[in-house]
C-alpha cells in the first residue's frame, strides 16, 4: 500500500455514505418498478455498482481492506453513465480470423475476380487468377470487398478462414457524428461509460463451461462413491 495520495478517512466515510444512499435509491426503484425492464431500476443498479466500486477502491487505498461483497456486472466495462435517452448509436464490431487454408482463400478470390472482371483472353481465360495472383493480401481485399462482413462470418469456412474471438459493442451518444468526422481514426477507443451493451464470443467461455462440467462430474463421482461406501458399511455389516 503506497503512502502517496492516500484518501483521507473523511473521503472513505463519504464514499460509504454514498453507497448507503445508493442502496436506498436502488431498493426504492425496485419497490416501485413498473416491469422487468424498468429503466429506473437499471439506472439505480448502475449507480449502486459505481458507488460500491469507488468505496471499495478508497477503502483499499486507505486501509488495505476490501468489501465482502461484489455487485454482479460486466467484468470489463464500468457503469453506464451515458445519456438516458440516446439520440444516436455507434456499433463497434471486431471479428478475428486465422487464415487456415490460404489456397482455398486464393481460389475463392480468383473466382470472384473472374465473375467481376469477365474472362481475360490475353491470359488464356485466367483473368481472375492473374488479378489475384498468389497474394493472400490481395485475396482478402477481393473477398471483403465483395461480401458483407456478416456473410463472411457465416461462410468463413468456405473462404479458408477459422474464427477467433469476436465482440460487438453498442455505444450511446447525444447526436450523430458529422459526415466524415471520425473516418481518419474510426477505431479509437470508445468511452466505456457510454457502452449500453456488448456481446462477446470466445472459446474461452466454452473452456470455462467444460471446467465447470468436469468439476461437477468429479463431485458426482465422489458422491456416488460415498453412497457405495454407505451401502457396504451400513447397519448389519
Amino acid at each position: 500500500m503506497s503512502d502517496a495520495a492516500q484518501p483521507s478517512a473523511a473521503e472513505v466515510r463519504a464514499a460509504a455514505e454514498a453507497v448507503k444512499a445508493a442502496l436506498d435509491r436502488h431498493l426504492d426503484a425496485v419497490e416501485r418498478r413498473s416491469g422487468e425492464d424498468d429503466p429506473a431500476v437499471y439506472a439505480a443498479f448502475n449507480e449502486l455498482a459505481a458507488a460500491a466500486e469507488v468505496y471499495d477502491e478508497l477503502l483499499y487505498d486507505a486501509y488495505d481492506e476490501v468489501t465482502p461483497f461484489e455487485i454482479p456486472g460486466d467484468d470489463t466495462l464500468p457503469a453506464y453513465t451515458g445519456p438516458e435517452e440516446p439520440s444516436a448509436l455507434s456499433v463497434l464490431i471486431r471479428r478475428d480470423y486465422a487464415v487456415a487454408e490460404p489456397q482455398r482463400l486464393l481460389s475463392q478470390a480468383r473466382r470472384v475476380a473472374e465473375l467481376d472482371g469477365g474472362t481475360d483472353s490475353d491470359n488464356g481465360g485466367a483473368g481472375g487468377a492473374a488479378a489475384v495472383g498468389d497474394s493472400v493480401q490481395t485475396a482478402i481485399g477481393v473477398l471483403f470487398g465483395e461480401y458483407e462482413p456478416d456473410e463472411i462470418a457465416s461462410r468463413h469456412k468456405e473462404f479458408g478462414l477459422e474464427e477467433g474471438d469476436s465482440t460487438l459493442w453498442v455505444a450511446a451518444g447525444d447526436e450523430l457524428a458529422e459526415p466524415g468526422e471520425w473516418l481518419a481514426a474510426p477505431f479509437d477507443q470508445p468511452d466505456p461509460h457510454q457502452v449500453v451493451c456488448r456481446f462477446d464470443v470466445s472459446t474461452v467461455f466454452d473452456e470455462e463451461l467444460d471446467d465447470e462440467d468436469d468439476e461437477d462430474d468429479v463431485a458426482d463421482e465422489v458422491e456416488e462413491a460415498d453412497e457405495e461406501d454407505l451401502e457396504v458399511l451400513g447397519p448389519g455389516n
